[in-house]
This record gives structure tokens, sequence and C-alpha cells, in this order.
């Protein structure tokens, strides 16, 4: 077993990293063990001498040569490059150790901690505490600094040696001692490094000495490491010395560091490119895919909203109106979430693309974001207009379903009315009659024709009605057209059988008698009284259909004139009445056996009673009806101010939130960072402010369900609240992504906030309109203004034009403030290039114009490995083995200066 030596490093930042030590630690009462001992002595001295030589100076016996410290100092000063102070030159032991001591206080000054070390043994000539102090030399200024995946020093040199030899068979590098016993592991990193040096395919396991003696006369020979220990050494000993074998391998590390370091460059700006490509590529995958499905359901939708197919009934419309509400509400938010999402990607992947030097992205035919945003309008365009037309619709339908019952009613009492009428008018009764008998056959017919004339007016109600249903485009107006036919050719009918039959009797009016006068007054006044009543009637229950309080308050007024009437008839009723009363008294006082039915009319005096009394319990009925009429007008004008005071409220308040995000994204004081927080602010107010809009969507849906169709509170309707809520949301998510492509833009071309924010002042200047737009003449002004020459005739504008083609390419006469960035970072941006890449894989290739699978698989991660694998194209130069691949097209292809 070792002594102990402690040493322990101390960085200047506090940090104490203990170096390691060995499983066998430096024990001050014991010795050394002789086979770690020989091989330490052989392996520090090889190292010393390694740098001595470069002072012309070797040493050949190491506890000797160190002790009077004047070798030590210079080794010291060779190997760190700094002068220490002069020397003693006595040979008297103070001397001696006056250098020993300068020697430890210098490698003290490097932050390393000597625990147990004195200058009094290394003069004395202290085989352990010599060898000790060569290790902390050692420990310090070779092993130190090396650092691989922020492990450092032997965790860093092991983990080196492991990815160095991990392709190799036979080698497996867990530890510094037996894991380099068969001399693979030392084969293994030359190859790695200098595969031209060796055949590692030819090596033997079973052959250790062969294999290190190999290792070791080519590290000598061509890598200039010398021979720090014999091949014997490490066989037969079970378990070689560690701290030889770190020394030895920490040569080989520093001889492959700088080719190494260049080609780990290379393969990481190569891993860069490929990372942004791979990432770019999915971006325009997910692109493809989302615009794919937005485009496939306006495709869908866009059909049924362009569709004007009126229904036939009040029900069907109203479905359709709901399944649009469904529509507004539930399945176009989420789409217009995905069309702003989708320009926000494309911007964002455009940007990504400018940023890495990339070719912009051109979607598949038909994906361009100008196709989607077109299909969009198309969509918006369809459904302009398509909830006023489903309104009007169910406005027609309403009106035509009242006038459709109306035609029924009318026609179905005046069927009832002129039922038996043509067959009595056609009889000729009169041919047998007496004088008396004809004669009250005329009084009667008389009376009969003031009642046709009575209902002239009836059967002129029931064609314009029909004429109306006509001119609505009734469902089933064939119907109705033939049923209005039926009843005006009856009455033509009618009329001319009337004709017919008065010349008739007024032919033989001279042979009859006169008929009683008072049952033709009956007859006279009872006829158009009870015609009055059914008219009463009639227009008691007739339907009606209003959409405002002063509407009803009309009707209302109409009924109360109505009834002032009623008193006035109440006479006549009474009049009429007395007529028959008469009749009765008259033939009662003279006998007159004649019968109580009036032979003029019709009309009985039951009839009137019943009539009359129907009348006076109609009159209370239709008040009821206005009445309720009037509560539900009065309700439908709480919804429409319920409507109007929050449709008043969330109009300004969009407004208001638009301006905000305008101004927000105007500011210059702050950072790029206190925008997007002020943004994400405005945006998380603008989503809590959602129920409001809900519950505007459920007023509005409860006032069309009362079918209530304007409002005289408000500008505002629900489509104008709509529109201007996904304005909002559309702006600010691509406000936020406005600036979020701004900070990518800076962080990637390494632009200060100062600059960004003398780019927006420069910008906003020179923004005439505010709407963070300018316009050509305003950029050309905003250019000359920063220096450019563009005042010149020809050579002006032709730069100017050139400059235009890099800012707007769709001429669409304006630039944004993204691509003002771009053009003022473009040409002075330090990007990857298709020639570096180029570079980086020649690197990797060891100059030759093509590389390899097993090189690339080797140099880089597995993922890019076979991504370059997938994609290369092979190299058709001469002298090429098979397999051999083009990375020059490759990369050019990157960059879109070629195709793939």
């Amino acid at each position: 077993m070792m002594t102990q030596v402690e040493t322990t490093v101390h960085y200047d930042n506090g940090y104490e990293d203990e170096y390691m030590i060995q499983e066998e630690e430096w024990d001050r009462d014991m010795l050394l063990d002789p086979a770690w001992e020989q091989q330490q002595r052989k392996t520090f001295t090889a190292w010393c001498n390694s740098h001595l030589r470069k002072a012309g100076v070797q040493i050949e016996n190491i506890e000797e040569d160190f002790r009077n410290g004047l070798k030590l100092m210079l080794l010291l000063e060779v190997i760190s490059g700094e002068r220490l102070p002069k020397p003693d030159r006595g040979k008297m032991r103070f001397h001696k150790i006056a250098n020993v001591n300068k020697a430890l206080d210098f490698i003290t000054s490097k932050g390393v901690k000597l625990v147990s070390i004195g200058a009094e043994e290394i003069v004395d000539g202290n085989v352990k505490m010599t060898l000790g102090m060569i290790w902390t030399i050692i420990l310090r200024f070779a092993i130190q600094d090396i650092s691989v995946e922020e492990t450092s020093a032997k965790e860093g040199l092991l983990l080196w040696c492991q990815r160095k030899t991990a392709p190799y068979r036979n080698v497996n590098v867990q530890n510094f001692h037996v894991s380099w016993k068969d001399g693979l592991a030392f084969c293994a990193l030359i190859h790695r490094h200098r595969p031209d040096l060796l055949d590692y395919s030819k090596l033997n396991k079973d052959d250790p000495l062969g294999n290190l003696n190999l290792a070791f006369d080519i590290a000598e020979k061509h890598l200039d490491i010398p021979k720090m220990l014999d091949a014997e050494d490490i066989i037969n000993t079970p378990k070689p010395d560690e701290r030889a074998i770190m020394t030895y391998v920490s040569c080989f590390y520093h001889a492959f560091a700088g080719a190494e370091q260049v080609a780990e460059t290379a393969a990481n700006r190569i891993c860069k490119v490929l990372g942004v490509n791979q990432e770019n590529e999915k971006l325009m995958e997910e692109y493809e895919r989302l615009a794919s499905e937005l485009l496939e359901w306006i495709r869908r939708t866009t059909p049924w909203l362009e569709n004007r197919t009126p229904e036939k009934t009040m029900a069907e419309m109203q479905r359709k109106l709901e399944d649009f509400r469904d529509y507004r509400r539930q399945h176009k938010p989420p789409k217009v979430q995905e069309k702003c999402q989708l320009e926000i990607n494309f911007n964002t992947l455009q940007t990504k693309l400018r940023i890495s030097n990339r070719p912009a992205f051109m979607p598949s035919e038909g994906k361009m974001v100008s196709d989607i945003a077109s299909a969009w309008q198309g969509l918006e365009q369809a459904e302009k207009g398509y909830e006023e037309w489903l309104l009007t619709e169910i406005r027609r339908l309403e009106r035509v379903d009242h006038l459709a019952e109306k035609f029924r009613q009318k026609a179905t009492n005046h069927e009832n009315w002129a039922s038996g009428k043509e067959l009595f008018l056609s009889q000729k009764d009169y041919e047998t009659a007496t004088l008396t008998e004809i004669r009250a056959l005329l009084r009667k017919h008389e009376a009969f024709e003031s009642d046709l004339a009575a209902h002239q007016d009836r059967v002129e109600q029931i064609a314009a009605i029909a004429q109306e249903l006509n001119e609505l485009d009734y469902h089933d107006v064939a119907a109705v057209n033939q049923r209005c036919q039926s009843i005006c050719d009856l009455w033509d009918k009618l009329g001319t059988l009337t004709q017919k039959r008065r010349e008739a009797l007024e032919r033989t009016e001279k042979l009859l008698e006169t008929i009683d006068q008072l049952f033709l007054e009956f007859a006279k006044r009872s006829a158009p009284f009870n015609n009055w009543m059914e008219g009463a009637m009639e227009d008691l229950q007739d339907m009606f259909i209003v959409h405002t309080i002063e509407e009803v308050q009309s009707l209302i007024a109409a009924h109360e004139q109505f009834k002032a009437t009623l008193p006035e008839a109440d006479s006549e009723r009474q009049a009429i009445l007395g007529i028959h009363n008469e009749v009765q008294k008259i033939s009662q006082s003279y006998g007159i056996k004649a019968s109580f039915i009036n032979s003029y009319s019709t009309i009985t005096t039951e009839e009137l009673l019943n009539k009359w009394e129907k009348v006076k319990k109609l009159v209370p009925q239709r008040d009821s009806a206005l009445q309720e009429e009037m509560a539900r007008q009065h309700a439908n004008e709480r919804l429409r101010r319920q409507f109007a005071a929050q449709a008043n409220l969330i109009g300004p308040w969009i407004q208001t939130r638009m301006e905000e995000i305008g101004r927000c994204s105007l500011e210059i004081g702050g950072t790029l960072e206190d925008q997007m927080t002020q943004l994400k602010q405005i945006e998380h107010v603008i989503v809590a402010y959602k129920p409001n809009i809900d519950k505007l969507e459920g007023d509005h849906q409860l006032i069309q369900e009362s079918l209530v169709f304007d409002n005289k509170h408000t500008n505002y309707t629900m489509e104008h609240i709509r529109v201007g809520w996904e304005l909002l949301l559309t702006t600010i998510a691509r406000t936020i992504n406005e600036i979020e492509t701004q900070i990518l833009t800076r962080d990637a071309k390494g632009i200060s906030q100062q600059q960004m924010n003398e780019f927006r002042s420069s910008f906003n200047h020179f923004d005439r309109k505010k709407n963070g737009a300018m316009e050509t003449d305003d950029f050309r002004a905003c250019l000359i203004s920063m220096g450019y020459d563009l005042v010149r005739r020809f050579t002006g504008e032709v730069e100017f034009a050139r400059i235009m083609m890099l800012v707007d390419s769709n001429a669409t006469g304006i630039v944004s403030f993204q691509s003002f960035i771009d053009f003022m970072t473009r040409e002075t941006a330090d990007t990857d290039t298709a020639e570096q890449v180029v570079a980086s894989f020649r690197i990797l290739a060891a100059d030759k114009p093509y590389i390899l699978v097993e090189e690339l698989r080797r140099e880089l991660p597995p993922e890019q490995a076979e991504y370059c694998i997938m994609r290369m194209p092979p190299y058709a130069g001469h002298g090429a083995p098979p397999g051999a691949l083009d990375y020059t097209a490759f990369s050019t292809a990157l960059y879109g200066e070629s195709d793939l």
C-alpha cells in the first residue's frame, strides 16, 4: 500500500475540488509498493524529461536530480510559461531548501494546497515525497484543465477515453489500471485519431505485450509522446499504478486535443445546422397538416352558408337558425383560433428560416397563407347576411302562417254561408206561388240581395289574402288559389243567379200582394245587424301579430272604439226585437194564424240573441288577449334594454383594448420583454372577459327566440360584437407573435435592446399613418435619414429597388416593422452558410471530397448521423469507395442552393 499525501486544489472562486486520490492512498508511515514505485519513477521521469528537453536539460534519477531545487524550478517555468524567482546558487543545504521552497510556493500560488510535503524531505531525497510532489504538478498542469461535459480532471479524462474507444471491440475503459493491461485501449485511442498509423482489425486481445509495444512505439515515433513505461511493467503487475497510467494517457489527450477540438467544432456546427433543419421540417409538416384541415373545413362549411333555399315551415327555419347559432358559438371560434395560429406559425417559421439563412418556406399549391385568407374571406362572404336571411324568412313564414290561417277561417265562414244558396236561387217556386207568396218571395229576395252585398267585402278580403299568400310564396299556394277560385266562381254564379231570380220575381210582382211590412222591415234590419255581429265576432276572434308596444296599443285603442259602439248596437238589437214583438202582437190582436217563421229572412230572434251573447262574451276575451300581448311586448322591451345595456359596454370595451394593444406595440421606452408582459396582461384581461360575450350571446338568443327583430336602444348588433371580439382575439395573438418574432430576431442576430429601441423609434417616426407599416416614400425618407445614398438619379433608384425587393418581396407597397428589423440586421448578421457547413464536413472527412457512413456515425450524435445518411446523395466523383456520400451537395441543398 502507498503512503498518503493529501493534495487539494483551491480555486480562485473559493470552490475546493479535491483531486482524485487513488484507492491506495499515500501513507507517510508505510513504504511505497515497489512495483508502483518503479512505474511512477519511469513515468514521472519520462514526463518531466518531455518538458525539460525544451530547455535542453533532462533528469536521470528523479529523487536525486530535484534535490537542489534548480531543475524543479526550471520544470515549473517550462510547463507554466512563467518566470519564478531567481534561484540561490549556493550548494549548502539551506540554499537547496530555499530553492525547493520557491518551487513549492509557486505551486501553492496556482491554487494547490500542499499537505505533508516539505522542502526538507525533497532535499533529503525522500522518494515517496518527491513522487507525490511530481504527481501534484502533473495534476495541476496536465490534468486539471481537462473538461468533458461539465466533468473535470480524472472524471473528464476517463469520459474522454470511454467516448473515443466506445466503437472498438474488446475495449471497455472503466478505470486507469486494469482496463489498459491488454494494450487495446492505447491502440484504440491512436486508431481513433490517426487510423493511418495502425490497423486495429489485426490486433489480438491475447497479445498484450505486442499491443502495448506497438502503441508505445507509435506514440514515441509519430506522436512525440516519450515512452513512459515498459510493456512488461504493466503486464507483470496485477494492478498497474493508476497515476502512471493517468499521466501516460493525459499525454495522448493533449496530443490529440487540438485536432479533436477542430473536429468537435465542425461536428457541433453541423449538428446545429441539422437541428435547425429538422425543427423547420417539423414546422413545415405541421403547417401543411393544419392548413389542409382548415381548408377542408372551409370547403365543407361554405356551401352550407351559401345555401339560401328556404324551408316550408317555421319549425324547419328555426332549426336552421339554431344550427347557425351553434356554428357561430361552437364551431367557428376554434377555427378562428386555428387560422390565427396558422398565420403565427407561418410567420415564426419564415423568421427562423431567414435567421438561419435558409430559403423561404413555400407551402403546397393552394395552401399559402394568402390562399387560406382567400378561402376564409369566401367563408365570411357566404356567412355575411345568412343570419339576416334566416330571420327575414322566419318573419315571412310567421306572416304567411298567419295569413293562411286567416284565409282558412274566412273561406270556411263564407263557404258555410254560401252553402245551399245556389240551390235556393235556382228553385222556381214562384211559378206556383200566389201573388202574396210571390211578393213575399220578392221581399225575401231583396233581403238576400242585401245579405249578398254585405258579403261582397268578405269575398274581396279572401281574394286579397290569397293574393298576398301568392306574393309571399306560400308553400301550399296552389290549394289556396284553387279554393279562392272556387269561392270567386261560386260568388259570380250566385250573382248571376240572384239577378235572374230578381228578374223573374219582378216580372210577376204585379200579380202579387203586398207582403207584411213588419216582416220585411225585420228582414231588412236584422240582416245588416246580423252581418255586423258576425263581423264583430270575426274581428274579436281575429288573429293578430305585433312586434312593438305601440302596435299593441293601437289594437287596444281600436278595441276600445269598438266597445264604445256597443250601446248603439244594443239599441238596434232591441229595435229589431221590437219589430218581431209587434208582429206577434198584431197577429194575436187580429187573430192571424201565420207561422212565426219570417218568410223574408232566415234570421231568427233566437239566432240574434245567441250571437249577441257571444259578442258580449268575446269582448272580455279580446281584452285579456290584448293585455297578454301587451305583457309579452313589455317583456320583449326588457330583453331589448338588457341586451343594449351590455352591448353598449362591451363595444367600447373592445375598442379600448384594441387601442391599448396598438399603444403597447408602438412603445419605445421599455424592453421587448416589457412589451410582452404588458401584452400578456392584456391577453389575460381579454380571456377573462369572455363570459361577458357568452352572456350577451345568451341574451341575443332569448331575443331571437322571442322573435324580436329590432332594437332602438343600441347601435351594436350581435354581429358587430362577434366581429369585434374575433378581431380583438386575432389582434392580440398576432401582436404577441410579432413581439416574439422580434425577440427571436433580436437574440438570434445579437441586437441589443438599445438598438431595438432605436429601430422602433425610427420606424415610428416615419410611420406617418401610425398603422404599423411604412409606405414606400416613408421608407425611402427613413433610409436617407439613416445615411443611405438614395438621392443620385440612377444608382439611388437601383439601390432602393434592391432594398425594396428584400423588405417587400410581394410588392404590397408597405414595409412592416419585422421586415424593417430583418433588413437592418441581415447584411451584418453572423449566420451559418453553406460554405461553412461544407468546411465542417470536410474536417470530419479528413479533407476527402466525400464522407463515409461510419465517419458520420462516429463523429455525430445518432439522430443527426441518421438524418444525414438518409438525405445525402451518393458521391459521383472518381476514386471513392462504395457507399461514399456527397456532403457538398447535401450542404448546399440545406440552404436552397441545389436540390437533393
